[in-house]
C-alpha cells in the first residue's frame, strides 16, 4: 500500500508543478471544434484534431476532457482514453502526434505484472516486455493500430471484477463477449472462423484516470467565439469502393478516416460502378431475392445501407473473404460485421458513394 501511494505521489507532483495551459495568443489560428459533451476544444494547432479524426475518434480516444496543456515542456491534451503529445522534432511526419504511455503510468501505481519467459505455442510473444498477445485482444490490437496505437502488452490477460482485461503501454483493453448476439456467435462456431463486433473489445478510461491522478482541471470551459460545435457530419463525407483492390475508403473532405476490405459481386452479379449515395438504411434486415436463376433468403444481415437499387453496404457472417480478391456477393458490398457497424454509425442518408475500378 505504501509503495503504491509513493508511486502515485511520484507521478503526480512533478507534473502538477510544471503544468500550465497553453496560451492561445501564442499559437497559430486554426479551425477549432467544441465538444459540448465534455466542454472542451480540439484544434489542429499541434495536429490533434486530424489525428483524432483519422485514428479512431470516439471509439479509440473518446471525447477531449482537457484543453491543450504543457507538461514537462511538451504540449499535450487529455481524452477519455488517451493523452495526445505533440513532438515538434517530428513535425510533418506521422510521428508528430504520439500517444502517452498511460498503461505504464497506471501500472507504476498498481504494480507492474511479472513477465514470462516460456510462452505457450499459438501466441505472439513480445520480448520487449516479456508478455504475450492472443485471442480477441490480439485481433483488436492488430486491426486498430498495433504497437503505434497501443504499445506492447504489459500484462497477460487477467480477470478484474469478473471481466477479462489486458494492459498495454498506452491502453487497457476490456473484453465484452455479450456484445455479440447469440446468432452471430452460433454462426462463428458453425462456419469455423472468427467474427467481431464493434464493441466486443473496448478501451478503459485511462486518460481520465491519469488526468485525475495528476490533478489536472477537467472542468468544462466556455465555448470560444468562432469555435464550431462538433457533430458527426461536420465535414463532407464520401465513401470510395475500389472494385479492383476490393477495398473501401471513407473520407471527410480529403482526410482518410476509415478503410476496410470488402467482397463485391461475383461474375454475373457484378457490383455496378458509378456515383451514388446512400438512400436507405437498416440496422438489421433479412434479404430475399431471385435473380439470374438463383434464389436466396438470408436472415439477420447487419448494418445495411443501400446505395443503388438492391445493392447495399452490409456486414456478413457467412464468409470471411473480404479483401482477398474473391468476390462473393450477388452485387452487394460485403464488409466484416464490425467494419459495417463503424460505417453505419459514421455515414447517413445522402452520404455519397463512388464505386470504381
Amino acid at each position: 500500500m505504501r509503495e503504491a501511494q509513493a508511486a502515485q505521489a511520484a507521478l503526480q507532483l512533478p507534473i502538477v508543478q510544471q503544468q500550465q495551459s497553453v496560451s492561445r495568443d501564442l499559437l497559430p489560428l486554426m479551425p477549432t471544434i467544441y465538444f459540448e459533451q465534455t466542454g472542451h476544444h480540439l484544434s489542429n494547432r499541434a495536429g490533434f484534431l486530424d489525428f483524432w479524426r483519422a485514428n479512431g475518434r470516439l471509439l479509440i480516444f473518446g471525447y477531449p476532457i482537457s484543453e491543450e496543456l504543457v507538461e514537462n515542456g511538451r504540449i499535450v491534451q487529455y481524452f477519455e482514453r488517451a493523452r495526445f503529445e505533440y513532438h515538434p522534432e517530428s513535425a510533418g511526419t506521422p510521428a508528430q502526434v504520439q500517444l502517452g504511455l498511460l498503461g505504464n503510468e497506471i501500472l507504476a501505481i498498481q504494480g507492474m505484472p511479472a513477465g514470462i519467459d516460456d510462452p505457450q505455442t499459438g501466441v505472439s510473444y513480445f520480448p520487449e516486455t516479456r508478455h504475450t498477445l492472443w485471442g480477441e485482444f490480439k485481433q483488436y490490437w492488430q486491426k486498430r493500430g498495433g504497437v503505434e496505437q497501443f504499445g506492447y502488452p504489459l500484462s497477460e490477460v487477467v480477470d478484474e471484477n469478473g471481466r477479462q482485461v489486458q494492459y498495454f503501454e498506452r491502453a487497457k483493453m476490456l473484453y465484452y463477449p455479450e456484445d455479440m448476439d447469440w446468432f452471430f456467435r452460433s454462426a462463428e462456431a458453425t462456419n469455423g472462423f472468427n467474427l467481431n463486433t464493434l464493441r466486443e473489445v473496448q478501451l478503459s478510461d485511462l486518460g481520465r484516470q491519469v488526468a485525475q491522478i495528476r490533478g489536472i482541471d477537467l472542468s468544462p470551459t466556455p465555448q470560444l467565439p468562432g469555435a464550431t460545435t462538433w457533430h458527426k457530419n461536420l465535414w463532407g463525407r464520401h465513401i470510395s469502393v475500389d472494385l479492383s483492390r476490393q477495398w473501401l475508403t471513407a473520407y471527410e473532405g480529403d482526410l482518410i478516416v476509415f478503410d476496410a476490405p470488402v467482397a463485391t459481386g461475383r461474375d454475373g452479379f457484378n457490383t455496378p460502378p458509378g456515383e451514388f449515395a446512400i438512400y436507405d438504411r437498416y440496422p438489421m434486415q433479412t434479404m430475399i431475392g431471385n435473380m439470374g436463376g438463383e434464389s436466396w433468403n438470408v436472415p439477420n444481415i447487419p448494418w445495411v445501407q443501400y446505395v443503388v437499387g438492391g445493392v447495399a453496404l452490409h456486414g456478413t457472417y457467412w464468409h470471411d473473404a473480404h479483401g482477398t480478391g474473391v468476390r462473393m456477393s450477388h452485387g452487394c458490398i460485403n464488409l466484416k460485421i464490425d467494419d459495417a457497424h463503424w460505417l453505419y454509425d459514421w455515414a447517413d442518408i445522402g452520404t455519397t458513394v463512388s464505386i470504381h475500378y
